[in-house]
């Protein structure tokens, strides 16, 4: 029995398994080899003893009265009388529970394939188990593999560890390619686990997480918590705005963040092909907020209602404010949560009935 738990030790450390998980993965599949070989009625224990490195399987029978009907059922296997007990222990007593020790060795061939069978499918499942668990723990954080095929339809395989994850095609950056042996930074975007597919685990380069996940392994005043993301939206591998503030105020969020000569946040937007990165400061101000995030438009005034934001601009501002594709709108909106109406300065007043012709005015809605 040393050497079988020896084997068991060396599981647990091979796959990175709590020792005591395995051990009562182990104390149940002996249970239930008992079971199979003896009777699914008859009640069995198993102990281990490290300490010692021993052992033992039991039936349990519990004492009862000499009378009692339980004697005469079909599980009657699991009692014996006070009478009988009292042949064996004269301390016996009504409700005590006698353990009696079972060598499944003796049971031949048969038990031993059963337990074997017992024991490959409680360890796989424990293993599984504690790598679904690892991953879940990764949601929305950043993790590096290796591509290991690119299938038809160019979803990614990816190679992390002791497992296989898919960056699917949607979940990749737009025309951005990669080769079997690429080493990829992704974030864990979704992970599940069924009896028919096992772990599965979707990763994504195209959530504003990554972005986040990205900042946080550049800038080391976001990893230590000295600067904190607000906001993050982006349209993957066109352009991006970040809102940051900081917790120590003699730390600039958005300087920190940049980088001398801008070496930071280049090298977070290389890794996204390129996208354009916004960064600026947040505010708890709806007006201010906002303002900042039209950014680089010079806005003259913004008067937040609800959840709408008028902003006011010169109009040789408006095809900046606008963007290529109304890209800039966009992102200012989805960054804000705020509807954002643009009008040109001098046009007419803000509140009252715009007149015809004399007005600039268009609106984005985009919320996530």
């Amino acid at each position: 029995m040393e050497k079988m738990l020896d084997i068991i030790d060396a599981i647990a450390n091979q796959k990175g398994l709590e020792t005591s998980a395995v051990y009562e993965v182990v104390k149940n599949a002996y249970i239930n080899t008992a079971k199979r070989t003896l009777g699914q009625d008859v009640n069995f224990d198993a102990e281990i003893d490290n300490e010692q490195r021993t052992y033992r399987l039991y039936q349990k029978i519990e004492v009862v009265a000499d009378d009692d009907e339980r004697l005469s059922e079909e599980d009657g296997e699991n009692y014996i009388s006070l009478k009988n007990a009292l042949k064996d222990d004269a301390e016996a007593e009504i409700g005590d529970e006698i353990k009696v020790e079972i060598s499944l060795e003796s049971f031949g061939r048969t038990a031993a394939m059963t337990l074997h069978g017992e024991l490959e499918r409680a360890l796989q499942k424990l293993t599984e188990d504690a790598v679904f668990d690892n991953y879940k723990s990764k949601l929305g954080r950043l993790i590096s593999g290796v591509v290991t095929r690119i299938d038809s339809e160019g979803n990614t395989y990816i190679e992390m560890g002791e497992v296989r994850a898919v960056l699917p095609r949607k979940n990749r950056i737009k025309d951005e390619k990669f080769k079997v042996g690429d080493t990829v930074k992704t974030i864990v975007r979704r992970v599940t686990m069924n009896i028919r597919e096992g772990i599965r685990i979707e990763l994504s380069r195209t959530t504003p997480k990554f972005l986040e996940e990205l900042l946080a392994l550049e800038v080391p005043e976001i990893a230590d918590g000295s600067i904190a993301i607000e906001r993050c939206a982006r349209i993957p591998g066109r352009r991006a705005k970040v809102a940051l503030y900081s917790n120590k105020p003699h730390i600039d969020p958005v300087g920190a963040t940049i980088g001398t000569k801008g070496i930071r946040i280049n090298a977070v937007s290389r890794e996204l092909k390129d996208e354009n990165i916004d960064v600026i400061g947040y505010s708890s101000t709806p007006e201010v907020f906002v303002s900042r995030a039209m950014s680089p438009v010079t806005v003259n005034n913004v008067i937040c209602d609800d959840k709408k934001a008028i902003v006011l601009i010169d109009s040789d501002q408006k095809a900046k404010a606008i963007g290529k594709d109304g890209i800039n709108i966009r992102l200012a909106s989805m960054l804000t949560g705020y509807e954002i109406e643009l009008r040109e300065s001098g046009t007419g007043a803000l509140s009252g009935e715009e007149k015809s012709g004399d007005t600039s005015v268009l609106s984005a809605l985009f919320l996530e």
